[in-house]
């Protein structure tokens, strides 16, 4: 197992979450109700799985692709550590991996 904090977008809250080896961010932030939409499945279509990665942590993370960049600059809020979670393939070097959920955030999926 693996640990993934998500720090909420107050900055106050943050939720420990459990991963595992080739689990995706997107689907790990969702199953720990954090207001991320990423409503494109992936695609690359939308910016709504934006995540702010901890300075300490970004260099773990394989660098982002061309179309993964251009995406971000659509992204609200989006910071030099930006990146989309639903590119993010959890591996066991990102074991400890902090993100920060925008402020900008939305959440337009039904509550589990």
């Amino acid at each position: 197992m693996m640990r993934v904090t998500f720090i909420h977008a107050d900055g106050q809250g943050r939720t420990e979450a459990e991963a595992q080896p080739g689990d995706i961010l997107l689907d790990v932030a969702q199953a720990h109700l954090m207001p991320l939409e990423g409503t494109c499945e992936g695609q690359m279509a939308c910016s709504t799985c934006h995540v702010i990665v901890d300075r300490a942590d970004f260099d773990r993370l394989p660098p982002a692709s061309e179309m993964e960049e251009d995406m971000l600059d659509l992204a609200s809020g989006a910071r030099r550590t930006s990146r989309l979670a639903c590119q993010i393939v959890l591996t066991p070097a990102m074991d400890g991996l902090t993100v920060h959920i925008p402020a900008e955030s939305r959440n337009m999926q039904a509550p589990r």
